[in-house]
């Protein structure tokens, strides 16, 4: 069932029953920026801010984990220009995070396929990845180039490979010794997924982990989403009953 935020005045939150991970796709930047009369860029840029602001929020809340849509496989039909601007945003912000990182204990760990990516970029998430090495505790994932039925024929493929190579056994194919051949091997699944912006679907978005997920939808626009709406959403995730298929 869809649930969309109602505010409240203050959200009732219980900071010792958090949830371990939380998913976000950061929708809405095109369209905050159109409202403003400014061109699409300009709504990316502060939908960047709004992530650095969350993903500090969540560690210092205690949330183990953030997983964040920053970029879809299906992302590159938009036009060259738009998309040329997200790259350099993210070049920008990936040289930010490798002078940041030891200072604030991030980790950051990259979901997708970055063969499409140009050299540099793929070199910044490497080192980033590298220095992530170094520290245990909070961990922000961005899902670059990603798409959830790529992720799954991606893993496939992997395990396809190492049957034929004699490394594993088709009949002792588990749901969790696949899950090691996806982007999020040995990260937990999300608890609970949020999507700001008003939009009700998906969107190829952590297909396979999502199962149990509990999900959360809010008018906000991404570049407006606030401490507050994320506390809203943790005091909604709190209210429901997760009982995993079991009675």
């Amino acid at each position: 069932m869809a649930i969309f935020s109602k505010k409240t005045e203050t959200a009732q939150v219980d900071y010792n029953h958090l949830p371990r991970h939380i998913a976000i796709i950061m929708d809405g930047n095109g369209r905050w920026a159109k409202k403003r009369g400014l061109p699409r860029t300009a709504g990316h840029a502060v939908g960047a801010e709004t992530f650095r602001t969350i993903a500090t929020f969540c560690k210092e809340l205690g949330v183990e984990y953030l997983t964040v849509y920053a970029f879809s496989t299906e992302n590159w039909k938009r036009s060259q220009d738009e998309v040329g601007a997200i790259m350099k945003l993210l070049k920008k912000y990936l040289f930010e995070a490798i002078d940041t990182m030891e200072k604030d204990k991030i980790k950051m760990e990259f979901f997708g396929d970055l063969s499409r990516l140009s050299p540099e970029l793929r070199e910044l998430c490497e080192s980033t990845r590298e220095i992530s090495k170094r520290y245990d505790g909070f961990q922000a994932n961005i899902c670059l180039n990603y798409g959830g039925r790529d992720e799954i024929i991606k893993g496939m493929q992997k395990w396809q490979a190492d049957c034929a190579a004699g490394l594993v056994n088709p009949e002792d194919l588990t749901e969790a010794s696949f899950s090691q051949y996806l982007f999020s091997k040995d990260v937990p699944d999300p608890d609970l997924i949020i999507r700001p912006s008003g939009e009700v679907r998906t969107s190829n978005f952590l297909l396979w982990q999502s199962a149990y997920s509990e999900f959360y939808f809010t008018d906000v626009l991404w570049p407006d989403f606030s401490k507050e709406d994320l506390l809203e959403a943790i005091a909604s995730y709190q209210k429901r009953s997760r009982r995993f298929g079991g009675v």
